[in-house]
Order: C-alpha cells, then structure tokens, then sequence
C-alpha cells in the first residue's frame, strides 16, 4: 500500500510595511470604491485647508482695517477705547488674563483628570467604574453657561474661605495676596475652567489608558511589578501622547471659553499683580461683552483681537504636535 503524501501550497505573504506592493497599492486604487473613497478623503482634506485659508484671511482684512487707525500699541496699550476720537485699544490685558486663566485650569485638570482615568481603567471595580465614566460623559455635555451660573451663583460665594486661606499662608508672595474684594478674579475663574476641562480630558485619557495592550502589563507583573510600577512603566508611556492631546482639547475650551468667564469675571483693563484681586479679561469674554454695543469700527477691533487668540491655538496646537511626534515611540501605533 502506497502511501503518498499531499504537498500543500504556503499560505501567500501580505505585503509588509514598506513594500513595493503595498506602496503600489497606495499609489493607486483600483476598485471604484476605493477611488470614490481617496477622493472623498483627498477633498476633505483640501477643503477643510481653504476653510483655515479663508478665517485667516478674513480676520487678518478686518484685523488691519481697525489697526491703522488704533493710536496705542495693539500688543501692550493697558486700555480699550474704540470710540474714542482718535481710537485707542491694546491686547495687553487680555493676552495676559487668557494665559494666566488656562495656565492655572490646566495646572488643577490635568493631574486630576489623569488620576480619574487611571483610576476607571486599572483601580475601580467595572460596578464603579461604569456609572462613574457616565456621570463624567454627562458633565462633558453640559452647556458653558450652565457652568457659569454655577459658578456665579455657587462657587463665588464660597471662595471667600479659600481665598483667605492662601491670604494667611501665602500672601507674603504677593500673587495670593488679597484685599477683601468680591472673588471674581483670575484664580475663581482658573478653578471654573478647570472643573470645566476635566471631564473632556479624563474621557479622552481613559479611552487612551484602555488601549494599553494587555501583553505589556502582564509583562510587568511577571517581573514582580506592583500595580503602580505597572502604570509608570507601562500604562504612562504608552498613553503619552494621548494624555498631550487630552490636556490640548481641554486647554483650547479654556482659551475660547466665554459665557462662563463673563458670568464669573470682575473684568477690567488693569493686571493685578494677586491672582485674587478682581480684574483683568480674556479674549473670548471681551469679545462676548462689547460685541452687541460695538460701532462697525469697534467690531473691527474686536475682530483683530480674536486673530490673535487664533494665531495662539494655532501656535498651541502646533507644540502639542511636535511633542507628540518627539515621542512617537510611545505611540499607539507603534505598539
């Protein structure tokens, strides 16, 4: 009895990485499907560059309309007169008070909203975790006005305590002195962005902290690692990037926010040395307050100084990228 022996094929080899066949495969869509889709994807990505290409364009025509008439410096005049004959207006105030406020969001949201996720993703029980991310999910919706009634109605009556707090302990510094003054200052309206930001960063981290393959914390831990030692060596590196263009959704809301800030805000054109004293402005709440009264001149104005907090996203955006692609080896996609 013969007994013979059936010769199998090898299973064909997908193309890999770098390739010839897949480069070519890239260059060129055969199916119609896939030359429908790469134009589609193609023309969004051309038209959302005119839709960039135009805003700039129009805040940059009405921007020089109203600065060749402004008789201050537009980058350091402490006032905002644009009815005044001549006009004089200035940013300086609002620049200083849009940083400051996102700057002090930032330093209370992001180590908070990192600590949430990780504690949904590695520490909670799933009956925790679960209605805790859907009350995070909801706050995420909540409108900003809504955040600044609240906050005028609720949190500027109870700062009073905080406030002489770091009075006591800290107002030898000079940036936590305070006067006694209502508490609509920088520091009320940092906390309020802050509480603001926090959900939109905790959902987009814990997404990232979820991503973490499980191989890599397994490794750990068969090395004897304790949970935390797991985390920093494994769960933080991988997310990185993530918690980076976590923190940058949640500082661009900060920036741009408006009604919020109007609601809390003690505005004035004046930089208060105490983060406590009422004062200052931002960008988006002066644009809020003076829109509706402004002459066409004024709104002019008011178009200039929303260019600048737009060349700011953009210069903001554009660091969070380039600390993202220095750290690309601790990308998801290279995992």
């Amino acid at each position: 009895m013969d007994i013979t022996t059936k010769k199998t094929d090898a299973p064909p080899l997908s193309p890999q990485p770098g390739s010839k066949e897949l480069k070519r495969a890239a260059r060129g869509a055969t199916r119609p499907g896939d030359r429908i889709f790469l134009g589609l994807s193609r023309g969004s990505g051309v038209f959302l560059l005119l839709i960039m290409a135009a805003i700039a364009a129009f805040l940059t025509y009405r921007s020089v309309l109203a600065i060749s008439e402004d008789e201050g410096n537009f980058l350091t005049t402490f006032e905002w007169n644009t009815s005044s004959q001549p006009p004089v207006f200035g940013i300086a105030v609002l620049a200083f008070g849009t940083i400051v406020s996102s700057i002090i969001a930032m330093v209370i949201a992001v180590p908070i909203a990192v600590a949430i996720a990780l504690f949904l993703t590695h520490y909670a029980p799933r009956k925790l975790s679960g209605p805790i991310a859907y009350v995070i999910d909801l706050l995420a919706a909540v409108p900003s006005i809504v955040y600044g009634l609240w906050g005028a109605l609720v949190l500027v009556p109870h700062m009073d305590g905080l406030y002489g707090w770091l009075d006591d302990y800290l107002g030898w510094t000079g940036i936590f002195e305070w006067q006694g003054g209502a508490p609509r200052s920088m520091l009320t309206v940092g906390i309020l962005l802050a509480i603001m930001i926090l959900p939109i960063i905790t959902n987009v981290s814990r997404e990232v902290f979820r991503q973490v393959p499980q191989m890599h914390e397994e490794a750990a831990l068969a090395l004897g690692a304790t949970r935390w030692e797991v985390i920093r060596m494994a769960v933080l590196p991988f997310g990185r990037s993530g918690v980076i263009s976590a923190s940058m959704l949640g500082l661009g809301r900060a920036l741009g926010e408006t009604m919020a800030v109007a609601t809390v805000l003690s505005p004035s054109f004046l930089i208060e040395t105490s983060l406590l004293d009422p004062g200052g402005g931002t960008f988006a709440q002066n644009i809020a307050s003076k829109f509706n009264e402004a002459t066409p001149f004024g709104r002019d104005a008011l178009i200039a100084s929303g260019l600048v907090l737009f060349v700011i996203t953009l210069l903001v955006n554009g660091a969070a990228r380039a600390i993202i692609a220095r750290r690309k080896e601790y990308s998801g996609a290279n995992a």
